[in-house]
């Protein structure tokens, strides 16, 4: 809370948002919520600065995947994020757009997703889109319940906001099998 009212705290939220997306392990949300409590009224503005920043780590990820994947591929081996790095694979190989999607709302560590998206070589336009929706979706969703709910609305989502990622998930899961068949 103390750095939710920092004067500079949107430029902290929005270095978070683009770090997170490409390599930090702090998710944007632990800023964004307390901000949107702090000043509900600009509760849409951080979700837009988190958003585009996020989008834009996003993009360095895919970068880091696609030019840089040799270098940081023992470290990624060695990290607890090699298993998260072929199951994100897999998906891209299986669902291309709706995998990155999928990914920037869920609590799966987007990262992950943006990195193998780049050593995938996914069509650039549907990553940026995909991600600006997925991204975007989480983010608003998490400003509008903190600005609107208040402190109460915080504790409930500490308690069910992974609980909520893994349900779209599942009933992104669904409507894919549903429109492939």
């Amino acid at each position: 809370m103390q750095w939710s009212r920092h004067r500079h705290a949107a430029w902290y939220l929005s270095g978070l948002s683009f770090a997170e997306s490409s390599f930090f392990p702090v998710p944007p949300d632990v800023m964004l919520a307390p901000m949107s409590m702090a000043k509900p009224g600009s509760a849409w503005r951080f979700a837009t600065l988190t958003t585009v920043a996020s989008v834009l780590g996003g993009l360095l990820g895919y970068l880091i995947g696609y030019y840089g994947f040799d270098l940081i591929h023992p470290w990624l081996q060695e990290s607890h994020y090699w298993d998260k790095y072929l199951a994100a694979r897999g998906w891209f190989e299986e669902w291309g757009f709706w995998a990155i999607l999928v990914a920037g709302f869920s609590p799966i560590p987007y990262k992950v997703f943006t990195i193998a998206a780049g050593t995938l070589g996914m069509n650039l336009p549907l990553f940026v889109l995909g991600s600006f929706i997925g991204r975007g979706g989480r983010f608003f969703l998490v400003a509008a319940l903190m600005s609107w709910g208040g402190p109460q609305m915080e504790a409930k989502l500490r308690t069910y906001v992974e609980r909520i990622g893994w349900l779209v998930v599942v009933a992104a899961l669904i409507a894919f099998l549903y429109f492939r068949h």
